[in-house]
């Protein structure tokens, strides 16, 4: 029994902060607005970039101190279905099936094979007050410029509003 009053003030020394935040990173989705996409479809390469930003934005949250990822599979189906960027309700419901405590959606808009737009948006899932978001702009459509843009992402706009949650 003289150990519990350490113990004690050991626990209050405690950051009150210190509870993991669980995080649920959907897919991203692509909106082609581009001539190429509307004259030739849907292009494989481009569809595997797509299916590599959401992995990349994991194993930068993974990193973080304070943060959890929750595995989306169970949902997957059920978020492939719509269009979770237009429907910020249905990917709040998917996260809070999952037991997440903040969601996060992202697209990639193509102007042109040029022009390329990525963007993120966190959200808590109790309240849906967006607690983190960005866009980068990207020049050039290949897999170099997809993962530097993915990484200028959460390096210059989301990194700093994930830390500020801890």
């Amino acid at each position: 029994m003289r150990w519990l009053p350490a113990a004690l003030l050991l626990l209050l020394a405690l950051p009150a902060g210190a509870a993991e935040r669980t995080v649920a990173v959907f897919d991203f989705e692509l909106i082609d607005t581009s001539l190429d996409g509307e004259l030739e479809g849907a292009d494989p390469a481009e569809a595997a970039r797509l299916h590599r930003l959401a992995p990349q934005l994991r194993d930068a949250i993974a990193d973080m101190p304070g943060f959890t990822l929750i595995d989306v599979t169970p949902v997957q189906a059920a978020a492939s279905e719509r269009s979770l960027n237009s429907c910020a309700k249905c990917a709040i419901d998917l996260a809070r099936e999952l037991g997440a405590d903040i969601v996060v959606t992202g697209t990639v808009q193509k102007v042109s094979n040029l022009i390329l737009n990525i963007n993120a948006r966190g959200q808590e899932v109790e309240t849906g007050q967006v607690v983190a978001g960005g866009s980068v702009d990207i020049r050039g459509n290949n897999d170099e410029m997809w993962e530097r843009g993915g990484r200028a992402l959460w390096k210059n706009r989301l990194r700093q509003q994930f830390e500020a949650l801890e």
